[in-house]
């Protein structure tokens, strides 16, 4: 049994302890590892060549499909057009070079991460913020769905009988990826590093081998090209087919902004890190994309879904379907199957930040087993997985839906940025000025990264502008459907959250004195609120013996549940079980079950329980619902009675 430690206290007694109850052994150990503390958080960041494994592989994963997505566009006006894959392609390089300049201006101004939607939400407003975490969180799920099924496409080009399983062998891989992050970033990263290095190496020789082969004229063009499949005639190049065609390829831009949202994963300096990260991966994109989209129009290779062009340049290079072609391949697909690690690596921190500010449900704030978010990665899997079902894995048929929230989130994101800049030209030499995300000190060179930040800005509307307008027949307008969609969404949810916290609040409040019986009372507390008072009220009628019990999950949340017991506590001893394996229910049960055992004939212990109650069950479905936790749990204890201390959130509480 361990000990429990006073702290002196100005006017409520606390108490002090850490649960030695550890998680017991799970099948989900198995596939997932042993639960982790909340001490080995620090010990789970990763450095520089782990996290290009971790954030990077979804933009180096583009180089697979970038080309192809071009050529399909540019298939409509015949071979002859496919002279301006490599103009088009030197374009988005160019646009990724400004873009990479500016993301690093972010990275080392919100050294916390969050990416676009805390640089929106600081510096633009909470629409602006939401829009962009819309966004993100569709791209995403696209992510999944685009990486993994061009994934897919790589190998039923070397293996054809598959094609009719594709979306099948898609949502394994899934599946599989799902459950390494579920394993956490740290070990995820590490066993995706290998493959990601050798896809990196694969590609180099690649490229490097066709252009000796160019330009000592052996290089040759395809041995049995696939049949040209235009999606549309045209009887001539016109710039609107360029700009389609432009706007497909930017998709090699998808995954830029991975690094700055996930910042907090990098080990110190952190941003320092994440900056030279997201440089090296800039460098390889951009290289490894130059390199195809040239050797591609050099060997005549034809967009197809049957036979991709990375399958097509393979064996042209290797002259034929050799070992190299198939290591080309193979490093292909996997790293198309770990682009999707990307998004499970962004989508449950994007999700827990919405959630943390109440614009999805609070459920997502936590963190599992292996101190990951493994809710959002659990959600992001069958969304992601329902896709992939419903266009049955066909690249051509989602990448539509692709690039338009990457693009909308970089141009909230600079602008946001550019904004930033200028508040901090308005400041004094020293002055400081703290924002939620950040701090704001005055900088002599504000004017120079304003002007970086803004024209990324610029550039990346226009890029949006163009893709939606190129795309919207091909199904872009479904996004511009859903990101509206989903901010509408996230308002309901936040002001379901606001008004409860409207209703329990403690500004203004004052209650009766309380009345006194014979009992042992336990109460256990996640907040101090007015449901929480209820409860303490009802508690102290039945005995002057009454010990509030928190278990201590979060450091930071328990430090504030401390000071307003102070206030509202009053003079009832507090007891803070502190968690490190962030479980709720076991601690306190091990904890009554130490009363228990000391428990004298002819007493009786109570655990009061304040319930929450909200208005409907879907708004119910928005809370973690403990009392009912708990009751589950005690209701066979013996010895033990049982109280719900209902609290009910209405339109009359909220009048009040």
């Amino acid at each position: 049994m361990s000990t429990v430690a006073p702290e002196q206290n100005e006017t409520n007694q606390l108490m002090r302890r850490t649960t030695a109850h550890k998680p017991r052994w799970t099948l989900s150990h198995w596939f997932i590892g042993r639960p982790l503390s909340t001490a080995d958080a620090p010990h789970q960041t990763i450095g520089k060549a782990v996290g290009l494994a971790v954030f990077a592989s979804d933009a180096l994963s583009s180089t697979a499909y970038a080309t192809q997505e071009i050529l399909v566009i540019l298939a409509a006006a015949g071979t002859m057009a496919f002279g301006y894959v490599f103009p088009i392609s030197m374009a988005i390089v160019i646009l990724l070079a400004i873009v990479t300049l500016s993301y690093e201006q972010t990275i080392h101004a919100y050294p916390d991460g969050g990416g676009a939607y805390i640089v929106a939400r600081d510096n633009l407003g909470e629409i602006p913020a939401l829009m962009a975490a819309a966004a993100l969180l569709t791209d995403y799920i696209l992510t999944v769905s685009v990486s993994i099924s061009s994934g897919v496409a790589q190998l039923v080009s070397a293996y054809p009988v598959l094609f009719e399983y594709r979306a099948v062998i898609a949502v394994g891989f899934v599946l599989f990826v799902m459950l390494m992050n579920l394993r956490g970033v740290k070990e995820s990263g590490t066993a995706f590093a290998i493959p990601t290095y050798f896809f990196i190496l694969m590609m180099f020789i690649t490229v490097g081998l066709g252009l000796i082969r160019f330009m000592t004229g052996s290089l040759g063009t395809v041995p049995n090209p696939p049949e040209l499949e235009a999606l549309h005639e045209l009887s001539a190049i016109t710039p609107f087919l360029i700009l389609h065609a432009f706007a497909s390829g930017t998709t090699a831009l998808t995954g830029v902004e991975a690094i700055s949202n996930g910042i907090t994963a990098f080990k110190e300096p952190r941003s320092k890190n994440a900056g030279i990260t997201l440089i090296w991966m800039s460098i390889i994109l951009g290289s490894l994309f130059l390199g195809i989209s040239f050797l591609a129009h050099q060997i005549e290779a034809v967009p197809s879904e049957s036979v991709t062009v990375i399958s097509q340049l393979a064996e042209t290079i290797f002259q034929g379907r050799g070992l190299l072609y198939l290591a080309l391949l193979g490093g292909t697909t996997v790293i198309l199957v770990m682009a999707a690690n990307t998004a499970f690596a962004d989508f449950p921190r994007l999700s827990a930040l919405a959630a943390k500010d109440g614009f999805l449900p609070r459920q997502l704030t936590y963190r599992g087993s292996r101190l990951v978010f493994s809710r959002g990665i659990v959600a992001l899997a069958v969304i992601a997985s329902l896709l992939i079902a419903i266009f049955q894995a066909s690249v051509t048929r989602l990448i539509p839906l692709y690039a338009i929230g990457v693009f909308l989130s970089f141009t909230l994101s600079q602008g946001g940025m550019a904004l930033r800049w200028w508040k901090i030209g308005k400041l004094k030499d020293g002055q400081e000025v703290i924002e939620r995300g950040s701090t704001l000190r005055y900088e002599s060179s504000w004017q120079h990264k304003m002007l970086i930040n803004g024209f990324g800005a610029v550039c990346t509307f226009i890029v949006m502008i163009v893709f939606s307008v190129t795309k919207f027949s091909d199904g872009a307008w479904l996004v511009l459907i859903l990101t509206p969609s989903l901010m509408a969404v996230f308002w309901i949810i936040h002001r379901h959250y606001v008004k409860v916290a409207r209703s329990l609040s403690l500004d203004h409040y004052t209650g009766p004195a309380p009345h006194v019986m014979r009992h042992r009372v336990l109460m256990p507390i996640s907040g101090v609120h007015q449901g929480t008072l209820e409860g303490l009220r009802y508690a102290r009628m039945l005995s002057h013996d009454v010990t509030a019990v928190h278990v201590s999950i979060d450091p930071t949340e328990t430090e504030k549940l401390q000071k307003k017991w102070n206030t509202w506590g009053d003079g009832v001893r507090l007891l803070i079980l502190d968690s490190p394996y962030r479980l709720f229910v076991e601690p306190l049960l091990q904890y009554i079950d130490e009363i228990l055992a000391q428990r004298q004939s002819d007493e009786v212990i109570t655990i009061v329980v304040p319930q929450f109650v909200a208005g409907s069950s879907l708004e119910m479905a928005l809370h973690m619902n403990t009392a009912d936790m708990l009751r589950k749990e005690l209701l066979n204890t013996p010895g033990i009675v049982i109280t719900d201390v209902p609290y009910q959130v209405s339109e009359r509480k909220e009048n009040e």
